[in-house]
Order: C-alpha cells, then structure tokens, then sequence
C-alpha cells in the first residue's frame, strides 16, 4: 500500500467538506452551532468545509452526533462523494 500524496489527502478533503457542509445545512445549522454542539473550536467547521483540515477520529465522531446522523454515513457520503465526475 503507498503512501497518500498530497493531491488525494486535498481530494479527500474536499469530498469530506462538501458533505459535512450539506449535512450541517440539511440540519439547519450554522458553522458556529454546529462547532457549539460538537464541542469544538468555532473555526473547525469552516476549515473542513473547505478542505483545508481534515478531522480526527474523534472529531468525526462528534460532528456526526452533532449532526444526528452516524460517522459511517459521513464516511460513505464522502467516498460516493469522490467517485462523482465532477471531485475534483
């Protein structure tokens, strides 16, 4: 198995972002609501939503209870996400 270049880590990224930003306006939410509930930085969410980050274990694991959906359904929506012609 080789190691994750920077162009699938950003791709990754990305997906992550456009799904937690669905998910968080689907719920109605602000970033800043969405960081208050999950119990992070107020920034978080914008920086993953952007792709500029990419979370923990952890992190992933609160925003989706924040969300009120499963991590697992994060995880997926991001990798139907990335076999979309249009990820960049």
């Amino acid at each position: 198995m080789s190691a994750v270049t920077p162009a699938e880590r950003r791709r990754v990224g990305l997906a992550f972002g456009a799904v937690l930003r669905a998910a968080r306006k689907q719920k109605g939410l602000s970033q800043e609501q969405l960081a208050d509930a999950a119990g992070v930085d107020r920034t978080l969410p914008s920086l993953l939503e952007r792709g500029l980050r990419t979370p923990t274990l952890g992190t992933l694991l609160r925003l989706a209870e924040a969300l009120g959906i499963s991590a697992e359904m994060l995880v997926e929506d991001t990798r139907s996400y990335m076999g979309r012609r249009d990820c960049a």
